[in-house]
């Protein structure tokens, strides 16, 4: 008998936080499930991270940008001919295959990791109303409590469809790296990061320019992104040719992380970044703006530098750390402790497994009111 068949349905399949945890699951257990993978971007480049032992396939769909009756009439035949053990749908950009479930044909299951700069500010309200009415019947997973507090108080969906899952990561890929040479001298304030607008590298750009005006130091940027061309154009502008570096895509961070002196992002929305997990578990400080749930992820050492959005803040935060090498290493210690006893990805690969395979979840909130207000 085949195993079961999960059909996953990404706004996009590019390398992503969401995009890298589901690798991790799927590699975690070649054999239980079948995947099929829909982009509705039609990016599939997180396919690098995926084992050649999975059995995974990339179903052609119809999909028209814009054309909301036609793609739920598309995703709901397609429903009807695959036929999988479960739907498992990502973000706003893959609703439509929620509505298209509507009136159910299969199991669904819809993860939210965050929104857009267009939800940077506040939720608006068709989307709020969307997801009030189509995930009603759906389990809805949720890594942050930033997030699992808007599902409860503002969509305001059912407690016992809500899953709070916090992401895990891969503690020894992380810890035992070899540091990756990079060009100058000085310390390495690092980023890794989607080059999208709503992580706000200007920011990073512009504090950055107020740091080396004091302290000579090196800013290496990971990642790709539609954001890169105007991000050089900027940094060049501000004179920090030869003092920052683009990597662009890196398939293994781990080694990058080692060669970081302080992690650092400046985003304007995040819930639980994957990076910033990576960047405990490398046993980094981490500078960062007070979005999402980043303060409560990192150790209380860390608290103070989690600053306003701000581009003076940013910089304040990195002097310090900068200058006090000492302090560095003992918050670096103290963030891959926490790491190390909040998120072992291996906790999370045992419940989005039970998850997948339609067991019951110990984190189910049941009681979410009480959950919300930790």
């Amino acid at each position: 008998m085949s195993p079961p068949l999960l059909l996953h349905v990404f706004s996009s399949f590019a390398v992503g936080g969401a995009q890298v945890r589901f690798a991790a699951i799927a590699n975690r257990y070649p054999l239980r499930w079948r995947h099929a993978i829909v982009a509705m971007d039609g990016d599939l480049s997180c396919r690098e991270r995926l084992s050649p032992e999975l059995d995974v396939t990339y179903p052609a769909i119809d999909i028209r940008k814009g054309d909301t009756v036609g793609n739920i009439r598309s995703f709901r035949h397609a429903l009807r001919e695959m036929r999988p053990h479960a739907l498992i749908t990502g973000n706003w950009g893959a609703i439509e295959w929620a509505i298209a479930n509507a009136m159910p044909l299969v199991r669904h299951i819809h993860t939210e990791d965050g929104f857009g700069p267009e939800e940077r500010d506040r939720q608006l309200p068709r989307r709020v109303w969307t997801r009030r009415i189509f995930l009603r019947r759906s389990t809805v997973v949720l890594p942050s409590r930033t997030l699992l507090r808007i599902a409860t108080e503002i969509w305001r969906l059912p407690p016992a469809r809500l899953r709070y899952m916090p992401n895990g990561i891969d503690l020894s890929r992380f810890g035992s790296a070899t540091a990756a040479e990079l060009p100058g001298e000085g310390p390495v304030i690092g980023c890794v990061a989607a080059l999208r607008a709503e992580k706000n590298l200007p920011r990073l750009l512009r504090a950055f320019r107020l740091v080396v005006a004091e302290l000579p130091s090196r800013l290496v940027i990971g990642g790709e992104g539609p954001e890169r061309a105007k991000l050089e154009t900027l940094a060049a502008s501000l004179g920090l040719r030869g003092r920052v570096l683009f990597t662009g895509h890196v398939p293994e961070p781990a080694a990058l992380y080692r060669a970081f002196d302080i992690f650092t992002l400046t985003s304007d929305t995040e819930q639980m970044p994957m990076t910033v997990l990576e960047a405990m578990a490398a046993r980094l400080p981490v500078a960062a703006t007070d979005v999402g749930d980043i303060r409560s992820m990192l150790a209380p050492e860390n608290n103070d530098f989690v600053v306003p959005c701000d581009d003076r803040a940013v910089a304040d935060a990195l002097l310090t750390l900068l200058r006090r090498p000492e302090l560095r290493r003992s918050i670096g210690v103290a963030n891959r402790t926490r790491a190390e006893r909040e998120f072992d990805q291996e906790v999370m690969f045992q419940k989005y497994a039970a998850l997948f395979q339609g067991e019951a979840v110990a984190e189910a909130v049941s009681t979410a009111a009480t959950t919300v207000t930790q």
